[in-house]
């Protein structure tokens, strides 16, 4: 039996032997391979579970928007505000009518002043049969204006007396809920205050009645606006201009569309039922398809997306138009035209504006774009164009322009990468048959990566239509549907878009109130395009890999 102690040492591993050794129970019992699959197990872990909380997050605060909303319009109904609203539309209308002669006797005056023209004290003097026709057509709106002040007042004192009682319940509900942690003394006084409270409670039935017996005199009112108004068709004044005589025209037309109105909303009040259900349906679809977005209004607010969603998608769309040519001619040319040293300026140049913050393209956009846009507009050998010259120097022009800046990096990059991904083989292909250089990039490369470009694209139109700041800043914020009546002049015309709302508003608001859940709505919508966009160039994607492979 041999001595242990004479045995011979074993040999010392090589480095590549000790590399490749597999070390067990290195680290917490872990393998290095099962520490690595646990590190990037944890890392995808993570991001689904802040995508979660995102997600979670702003549906659980959007949800509540649909009751709350279901309530705001119940109290419109319940409070007569409903039924005013459809005299005040009659009436709006008529002052519409009235707006068009008043536009009409502008452009006539106009015309009589211009050069060559007449002074101005004869050219009234040859207005005024039209100026007694335009009164007297203002002044038949009378009686429905009275009956209309005296409901609104009704109805508004009616709403601002509910509202104080909601304030009150509200109130009283935080003493009780704060009595039950306070110490016995404090909670004594807090119940004594919640006792003391005096909340009005509103039957809206017996209130509303004095409303609904002002019915019969709206129908006597229109029946004497109705024969006026058959009058005033009849003897509206005889015009020498032809663009004045065809305004009359247009006129008569629609002071007769305007009767018909008049029956069909005196249908509606008589039909007018208070005590109608508000259902989820259509307190959704007054978000889903409302054109007003109006809040802290006296009368009633109203939470419509419709105009936010115009104006982004509005900018959206002007500033691909203008961003896809450019990222998409300077991908193809850096990719297949220019030089080495063109390729190690232009390329990281393009890169570099995905690096300027927002606020400072707005800023620029503000002080120098706008300005600069309004002023040329103002060329006289620019007038032939719609929309020109600009009222207004921020408006959805403006921001478009800013946000094709920013969307130029995203295409030109992602663009860049499909076209260097085209195999080598078709290009070669291609020049060695005959076909040019212009040719093999037309017909072959760009064809080859056109699902990509596409790809890009949507991703392009994903950065511009989630921007805050450019849009915040440059986009004029007017809540309103644009004017697309206007032609190509609708894309001058200031707008307002999501993401704007909803940094604008969102440190203003109370929190959980209807106005807080609604900008969550807003980002609820904006969440589903953002999805639907990248569902799309996932597709795209995965179609031009199938193609080249």
């Amino acid at each position: 039996m041999s001595d242990p102690t004479l045995q011979t040492p074993a040999a010392r591993p090589t480095t590549r032997e000790a590399l490749l050794r597999r070390r067990r129970s290195w680290f917490f019992g872990l393998s290095g391979e099962q520490a690595a699959k646990l590190l990037f197990q944890g890392n995808a872990t993570i991001s689904i579970i802040v995508l979660a909380l995102i997600t979670f997050t702003i549906f659980s605060d959007a949800v509540g928007f649909i009751p709350q909303n279901r309530e705001n319009l119940e109290t419109y109904r319940r409070a007569g505000l409903e039924l005013v609203d459809m005299l005040r539309g009659q009436v709006q209308s008529h002052s519409a009518l009235s707006r068009y002669l008043s536009s009409a006797r502008q452009e006539e005056l106009a015309r009589l002043t211009g050069p060559g023209g007449i002074a101005l004290p004869e050219a009234n003097a040859r207005l005024e049969a039209f100026d007694a026709y335009a009164d007297r057509y203002a002044n038949s709106i009378g009686d429905h204006e009275t009956i209309l002040g005296e409901m609104t007042d009704m109805v508004s004192s009616l709403k601002e007396r509910h509202a104080v009682a909601a304030d009150l319940r509200a109130a009283r509900q935080n003493l009780i809920d704060g009595m039950r942690t306070a110490p016995a003394e404090r909670a004594a006084t807090l119940k004594a205050e919640a006792d003391a409270m005096e909340i009005e409670t509103i039957d809206f039935a017996a209130e509303i009645k004095p409303l609904l017996a002002m019915r019969p005199a709206v129908a006597e009112a229109n029946v004497r606006l109705v024969q006026s108004l058959k009058e005033l068709s009849g003897a509206v004044p005889a015009a020498e201009a032809p663009a004045l005589r065809r305004k009359l025209e247009r006129f008569k037309d629609l002071n007769v569309r305007y009767i018909a109105e008049i029956s069909d909303t005196e249908k509606r009040i008589m039909a007018w039922d208070q005590t109608k259900p508000v259902g989820i349906l259509e307190s959704l679809s007054a978000f889903a398809f409302g054109r007003k977005w109006v809040t802290a209004s006296f009368w009633q607010d109203w939470y419509g997306i419709i105009p936010l969603f115009a104006g982004s998608l509005l900018i959206a769309l002007l500033a691909l138009v203008i961003a896809i040519p450019l990222g998409v001619a300077a991908a193809i040319y850096v990719n297949q035209v220019a030089t080495a040293g063109e390729q190690k300026f232009i390329k990281p140049t393009i890169e570099f504006i995905a690096a300027i913050p927002s606020v400072v393209l707005g800023f620029f956009g503000i002080a120098v774009l706008g300005q600069t846009l309004r002023q040329v507009s103002q060329s006289p050998w620019l007038d032939w164009v719609p929309g020109f010259p600009m009222l207004e120097r921020l408006n959805s022009a403006t921001a478009a322009c800013l946000l094709a800046l920013m969307a130029v990096p995203t295409i030109f990059s992602l663009a860049e990468d499909a076209i260097n991904n085209v195999p080598r083989s078709f290009k070669e292909a291609s020049l060695a048959l005959g076909a040019t250089r212009l040719q093999t990039i037309i017909r072959i490369v760009i064809p080859a990566a056109l699902s990509g470009i596409m790809a890009a694209i949507l991703l392009g139109f994903g950065r511009v239509i989630g921007e805050t700041m450019v849009v915040l800043l440059c986009a004029g914020n007017r809540i309103e549907i644009p004017d697309f009546s206007a032609g190509f002049g609708a894309v001058f015309q200031p707008v307002h878009t999501m993401t704007g709302i909803i940094a604008q508003e969102m440190g203003e608001v109370v929190r959980h109130s209807i106005h807080y859940r609604a900008l969550f709505m807003v980002g609820v919508v904006l969440f589903l395009i953002s999805m639907l966009i990248n569902w799309l160039a996932q597709k795209i994607v995965r179609r031009y890999r199938i193609s080249i492979g």
